[in-house]
């Protein structure tokens, strides 16, 4: 079983309130259906949440711009609290034969909690603790 790290991204208010861009090059982890421009996919979270997600890339111009649409990108962002200036990272695995291959995607939200020695210490949002419970 082979990790791949797809992109990090530290998200700002746009991402938050709307749909959350997608790098360009991550595309060829996916496998769109022949002549489509949107297809969904399942990536497990830290707690082995499954989530679902619809990755669109425009019909028209010279680049896809894809994004992970905003209806089911905003079930994530709620539910785990994303702030501007937290994170997501997307990975992938593959299982099993190059024909046969099977591909599971992880996601994981990430909050800053500190730097230590000039480097910054992210965590994942589900070990914060919880404040005003």
């Amino acid at each position: 079983m082979e990790q791949v790290h797809l992109f990090t991204k530290k998200l700002k208010p746009t991402h938050i309130s709307h749909a959350l861009s997608f790098p360009a090059r991550a595309l060829e982890a996916f496998s769109f259906p022949e002549g489509a421009h949107t297809m969904r996919f399942e990536a497990v979270d830290a707690t082995d949440n499954v989530w679902g997600f619809c990755l669109s890339t425009r019909l028209t111009g010279a680049y896809p711009k894809p994004v992970l649409l905003r209806s089911s990108w905003r079930r994530f962002v709620e539910q785990k609290g994303l702030v501007p200036e937290d994170r997501v990272a997307f990975f992938m695995e593959r299982l099993g034969e190059a024909d046969g291959m099977i591909r599971r995607y992880t996601v994981r939200a990430q909050r800053k909690v500190m730097m230590l020695m000039g480097q910054d210490v992210w965590v994942d949002v589900e070990d914060l603790p919880l404040y005003g419970l």
